[in-house]
């Protein structure tokens, strides 16, 4: 598909300029401060901002098995609602994502969609029975997989988790950490958070294999992934938009790691600021009113990450909104092998239009998620999506 952005600010990690930029045949063609084309389509973005779709390295779509709560189609609506283009999908449906047959089955409903890309995560352990790993080596010949996970459970045993990080060491694969120590959930979640987070940090050091931690929430959490990336090691991590806008003392949301202290969101928000966390993770987790009710953890967060993250870290806390390109797009982008997540000539054409001066009073009833289920109903938050672009093509405009 072919398109022409016109005289847009155009930003991404390293630029920051008013111009155009062509995408021809899905791929960003040209980048420039005039640009003039016949035949493609023509947007006028005079007033608005351009940049690179975002990328989600957590979220669940629900398919299959738990499609009442959100599905792939829905999913996919809100992420593009959102300004995302790229979404990797965690394993916990029903069944599990352990096999070949529920990975082909996601990517086909994926394809057959077709506003996202998405990717699945295979398990870490089948079944998430917490020991078992044969299946990683009867799919290690699939290119398309990029990352395993066993979120919403973790791996408990740290042997398995050490053989996992080898094997996927083995096969080019990342390994994405749930950290929580089961022990400790239901005395004291902090220390279920932090003691996986360090076992698994050392884990990494001693294996060489990737790592990412998801969801980090706690000032001590951040301080053992700081310490090791300082060391060399490596890992990666995200945090979500709800962990650095909320804080216990004000929203007690039900979510998995819980809302922090206000000491652990100011950890956070000076570890994005001086580039020690590598991405934003929605952890887009959908549920009925009535599972909500029932004290089912987790919030959908895809269609309101950028606002709530521009807001809280640009016009807050003073980041670069170069920087923000950088955390919601380039390095999600990298961590997943995808072709997108910055304005460079030959990526992909998955471009996204946001009014940064648009003051947006959030709405659940209007999201295209299944879920409504968010702390952030009726909030204000400036920046607002107008247009996603996918390969050249108009996915969502509003």
């Amino acid at each position: 598909m072919n398109i022409l952005i016109k005289n847009a600010k155009i930003v991404d990690c390293v630029q920051n300029f008013i111009g155009d930029v062509l995408v021809e045949g899905g791929r960003i063609k040209e980048v420039a401060k005039s640009i003039n084309k016949e035949g493609v389509e023509v947007v006028d973005a005079k007033g608005l901002t351009l940049m690179p779709t975002f990328i989600d390295t957590h979220a669940h779509f629900r398919e299959p098995g738990l499609t009442w709560k959100e599905d792939i189609e829905t999913g996919s609506k809100a992420a593009v609602k959102g300004g995302f283009t790229g979404v990797c999908l965690m394993a916990n449906t029903k069944p599990i994502c352990s096999s070949k047959e529920v990975l082909e089955e996601v990517r086909r409903r994926g394809k057959e969609v077709g506003l996202a890309d998405l990717h699945q995560c295979l398990s870490i352990t089948k079944n998430f029975d917490g020991k078992t790993l044969e299946h990683l080596d009867e799919l290690r010949d699939d290119k398309e997989i990029k990352a395993i996970s066993d979120d919403g459970v973790g791996v408990g045993n740290g042997k398995v988790m050490h053989d996992a990080l080898l094997k996927a060491k083995e096969y080019g694969w990342v390994v994405m950490s749930h950290a929580e120590t089961s022990e400790f959930s239901r005395m004291d979640m902090r220390a279920a958070e932090n003691m996986m987070t360090w076992r698994d940090v050392e884990l990494c050091k001693l294996t060489g294999g990737r790592l990412h931690m998801c969801h980090v929430s706690t000032k001590e959490s951040m301080e053992y992934i700081i310490n090791a990336k300082l060391l060399g090691t490596n890992v990666t991590c995200e945090v979500t938009p709800h962990h650095i806008a909320l804080t216990r003392e004000v929203n007690d949301y039900r979510v998995n790691p819980p809302i922090r202290e206000k000491e652990d969101v100011a950890y956070l928000i000076n570890a994005i600021k001086t580039g020690m966390v590598d991405c934003i993770g929605t952890d887009h987790a959908p549920h009925t009113e009535e599972e909500k009710k029932k004290g089912s953890p987790g919030m959908v967060g895809l269609e309101t990450a950028f606002s709530i993250c521009y807001t809280t870290l640009v016009k807050e806390n003073g980041l670069s909104l170069n920087k923000l390109s950088e955390i919601m797009s380039k390095n999600p982008s990298e961590i997943l092998g995808m072709n997108k997540g910055t304005l460079g000539i030959g990526r992909d054409g998955d471009l996204v239009l946001v009014d940064l001066d648009k003051k947006v009073k959030i709405d659940s009833e209007s999201f295209a998620s299944k879920g409504h289920n968010t702390p952030f109903n009726g909030m204000e938050y400036y920046g607002e999506v107008q247009m996603t672009i996918k390969g050249g093509k108009i996915v969502y405009k509003k």
